[in-house]
């Protein structure tokens, strides 16, 4: 059902956690499956330095989130909020159809928590 890649994710997810002094951070759900997602990052001068997640869910919503953090770190965020859940899906090798709503929520998390940094950052 899973790929290699959705599994090792899964057993071993790169970036759990809250970071600390987070200046972006967004929580979202699925009420489709009760999946939550909780993403935080630390920009600085418009670049993600640090960025975690907590996923309460499935494996494909665990790994998603995993796969999203390994892939956003570093990035501006110009570069993040054009992240696709299907670019995710790709990195994952693959979701099962009634799996994809789990990449939209770490979509879904990282706009928004981006979303909270524009929106609260002092210029």
């Amino acid at each position: 059902m899973y790929t290699d890649k959705v599994m090792e994710n899964f057993r071993n997810p790169q970036n759990v956690g809250v970071v600390e002094n987070a200046n972006a951070k967004y929580t979202v759900g699925s009420p489709e499956c009760g999946d939550i997602m909780e993403m935080s990052m630390r920009i600085e001068e418009d670049v993600i330095v640090d960025i975690k997640f907590r996923t309460f869910g499935c494996a494909a919503a665990i790994a998603s989130s995993s796969m999203a953090t390994q892939m956003l770190k570093g990035k501006t965020v110009d570069e993040a909020v054009k992240l696709k859940n299907t670019e995710v899906i790709d990195a994952l090798g693959g979701l099962p159809p009634q799996k994809i709503h789990c990449s939209v929520l770490a979509e879904e998390a990282i706009r928004g928590a981006i979303e909270y940094y524009k929106n609260g950052r002092q210029e």
